[in-house]
């Protein structure tokens, strides 16, 4: 009878590969700490985007070492794949550090990330040689994405070149067993970037720039304060006057402002917070989470209106705590540096130039940004992540696709709130959030931002994919470069988009239904989509069912003025139009009912966003936007308003089959019916807005059970932009669980527009592997 094997005595040797973000994160110095404390000879270094280690020890000990590798691995470390192999002993002693070497792998980059705790300890220590130095950072911590020009990363391809170090802190860059070794952006008082402070002329102030810039902010001004990518402009949230005098420079009606404070315990002060949510907070991402405001929260009304969310962001910089600390940790206005619906400033000449008019002082320094990127934005959502804005501290983190690509493609998005998608080996990239296409300086810093990425990333795309849309900017930006690269192009439709892209998130290749609901896009049958079911996998869809068509009078004009489509409903459900709020202008309603009657510049809309503008207006609500979604979203704070207990039964409605075996088709007239009559019978309009969400789940429950009997599909999942509504996604996900569906959303990426570059991404490539 045998027995067991001992391991061999003999030392053993054995090379690791290690890819992912493992580069400019403390991966090597984790490796070497690693190596001497279990007794292991060998080496570590850089090569291209990967990790190479030999390591020579004990078989025990060596096993340990891979565990701690995948387990053990630095905070801002992602590991993709590890791979190691026997190899022959050399008997040579000691481990070190080696020099990096060129390679085939490609580099990843870490996003910018929160001052860590240590850093922090040294920023607040007056013994600390980096005491109060408001742009310390170490591996752990600090800007990364915004600051790289070039791979591979290293100080000399980012924008920290023009600081050399001094002697103290080359000590700590060349120090293996020093957090700051080979910290590409470390500096300190005496050899890294300095403060400033300007006029609102663009003129250097004297005295200490950050007590001038409190000053400035404590007397209730506005001052521009440059970050990590880009400016922001700040004044005392507490302060009305503050906050409306930069609500009207800035440009911006009605919109949130974000707020900045320095604790999660201040955090708590203004907002009800539950665990999830802390989470997020205090994540190395720092984003700005959507949180309940408390009752009699100090902040001005002009931070956020009616609104009962705040937007709440910990500071995230060594700047931001110093500047939280001297204003005595009163809350601040946090919000993005440019005049409305343009991109963010990021350069000081620009700044200067188009912030000017927008602050008072300017806070600035002299480390340049070399790439733009604003806040993230998230919010718990039915106790788990919904990113709304996927920017600083989560972009670019790969995300795997599941399939190895037969060429790199590039995704270039939507029009608003659009991102792009580079898709190489296997994995996507994903851009941060751009803004919206809608004027020239946006769209040259998206292509910009397009060539930046690709030369970073190493990625030379050889297939362009773009919304169906002919006349979304992005896709005018596809064909350009189709003609100046020769590239081939491939449309893909909206909604199919919107679906693969959590498909992806999650693993799912289909087949599956997709609830894909938002404000518009444009359809395969040349209407405007927004309220589908699609039957999807990765590379085909089938609409099975949609929402009525109506009409959307004025096309575009109907987004910003709501009561144009409550108009379109009231027609259709042959109700007199006296049920329109009193706020329309009745000359302008006989002007647009006529339009609807002559079926003139009407486009037809099946769009589950615009049935939300309806009935917001309706409500008396929202009869004009002066943001993208906003009916919707204070139709929603109007619902949170209703007693729990109230407006739990929905309001009738009625699905039809269309002609022959087509799409089920949600007929909205008794809904709009019955809507109108509670209204006139004087139900409050908080109520009637929760009834009607509880409608809509509904609606969408009892179409994914009829249309699990036809297709025998029981995975769904909701996307498009409607899904960023956390009332409605806690009725519908309760219902369709409760009816023993799988449902998935999208977490990591927006359910809306700023994660349909993933899908249309994943789409081609899976038509490109069918083709093959």
């Amino acid at each position: 009878m045998s027995t067991p094997q001992e391991p061999s005595r003999q030392p053993e040797r054995r090379s690791f590969v290690v890819t992912g973000l493992v580069q400019g994160v403390g991966f090597r110095p984790f490796v070497h700490r690693l190596a001497h404390e279990l007794g292991l000879a060998g080496f570590v270094l850089n090569r291209a985007g990967e990790v190479h280690v030999e390591a020579e020890g004990a078989h025990s000990a060596l096993d340990s070492f891979e565990s701690a590798l995948l387990q053990h691995a630095p905070p801002l470390a992602s590991i993709a794949a590890l791979r190691s192999r026997s190899i022959a002993p050399d008997g040579r002693v000691g481990f070190l550090i080696a020099d990096s070497v060129g390679g085939e792998a490609k580099p990843f980059v870490v996003p910018d990330v929160a001052t860590c705790e240590r850093c922090l300890a040294e920023l607040f220590e007056p013994t600390d040689r980096r005491f109060h130095y408001p742009f310390s950072n170490c591996t752990e911590c600090g800007p990364r994405l915004s600051i790289i020009e070039a791979a591979p990363y290293d100080r000399a391809r980012t924008t920290m070149r023009g600081f050399p170090l001094c002697e103290e802190c080359r000590t700590e860059y060349e120090d293996p067993d020093n957090r700051r070794f080979h910290a590409e952006p470390t500096a300190c008082a005496g050899c890294g970037p300095r403060l400033s402070l300007l006029d609102s002329a663009g003129h250097a102030l004297e005295g200490d720039p950050l007590s001038g810039a409190v000053s400035a902010l404590c007397a209730e001004q506005v001052v521009a304060i440059k970050g990590i990518g880009g400016f922001h402009l700040a004044c005392l949230a507490s302060s009305e006057r503050a906050c409306s005098e930069l609500r009207r420079r800035k440009g911006r009606d009605e919109k949130p402002f974000a707020i900045l404070v320095r604790s999660a315990a201040q955090v708590l002060e203004l907002c009800e917070v539950a665990a999830p949510e802390l989470v997020l907070l205090q994540s190395p991402a720092r984003p700005i989470v959507l949180l309940r405001r408390r009752a009699g929260a100090s902040v001005a009304h002009a931070v956020a209106g009616s609104s009962p969310l705040l937007g709440v962001m910990l500071a995230y910089t060594p700047l931001q705590h110093l500047l939280c600390l001297a204003v005595a940790d009163a809350p601040l206005v946090m919000t993005s540096g440019n005049p409305s619906q343009q991109p963010i400033a990021f350069e000081d000449d620009d700044a200067r130039a188009r912030l000017a008019p927008l602050s008072d002082r300017v806070l600035t320094h002299n480390r340049p940004i070399h790439l733009r990127c604003d806040d993230s934005v998230v919010r718990i959502i039915n106790g788990a992540e919904s990113t709304l804005r996927r920017a600083r501290g989560l972009s670019p983190r790969p995300t795997p696709l599941g399939q190895q690509l037969r060429r790199s493609i590039l995704a270039l998005g939507a029009h608003e709130n659009v991102t792009f998608a580079l898709g190489r080996g296997d994995h996507a990239l994903v851009s941060h959030h751009l803004g919206d296409l809608g004027n020239l300086s946006a769209l040259h810093a998206y292509r910009t931002t397009i060539t930046h990425y690709e030369r970073l990333f190493q990625v030379e795309p050889e297939l362009l994919v773009h919304d169906l849309h002919p006349s979304y900017a992005s896709t005018e930006v596809a064909y350009q470069l189709s003609r100046e690269r020769g590239l081939a192009l491939l449309a893909v439709q909206h909604h199919h988009a919107h679906v693969v892209s959590c498909m992806v998130e999650h693993g799912l290749s289909g087949p599956l239904l997709g609830i894909a609901c938002d404000g518009t896009g444009y359809g395969e049958d040349g209407t405007l989509w927004g309220g589908e079911l699609l039957l999807c996998d990765r590379s085909t869809s089938r609409r099975v069912a949609h929402f009525r068509r109506l009409p959307m009078p004025g096309g575009e004009r109907a987004i910003h003025e709501p009561w144009r489509m409550a108009l379109a409903h009231l027609l259709d459900a042959e109700l007199g139009l006296d049920a329109l709020p009193s706020g329309v202008d009745r000359q302008a309603v006989r002007v647009v009912s006529r339009m609807v009657l002559r079926d003139f510049n009407c486009p037809r809309t099946s769009s589950v966003g615009r049935l939300f503008d309806a009935v917001s207006a309706l409500c008396g609500v929202r009869l004009s936007s002066s943001y993208e979604g906003q009916a919707a979203i204070e139709l929603e704070w109007a619902a949170m308003r209703a007693p729990q207990a109230e407006s739990r039964d929905p309001y009738p409605y009625q699905i039809t089959r269309s002609a022959g075996a087509g799409p089920l088709v949600v007929d909205t007239r008794l809904l709009i019916r019955a809507l109108v009559a509670d209204l006139r019978s004087g139900a409050l309009a908080a109520s009637v807005a929760r009834r009607f969400h509880v409608t809509l789940a509904d609606i969408f429950c009892e179409l994914c059970v009829a249309l699990r009997l036809e297709h025998a599909l029981s995975r769904v999942v909701l996307a498009g932009g409607v899904f960023a509504n956390a009332l409605l996604v806690q009725e519908l996900e309760a219902r369709l669980k409760a009816q023993h569906f799988e449902v998935y959303r999208s977490h990591a990426y927006p359910a809306g527009d700023g994660g349909l570059s993933l899908g249309q991404l994943a789409i081609a490539a899976a038509r490109d592997e069918q083709a093959a």
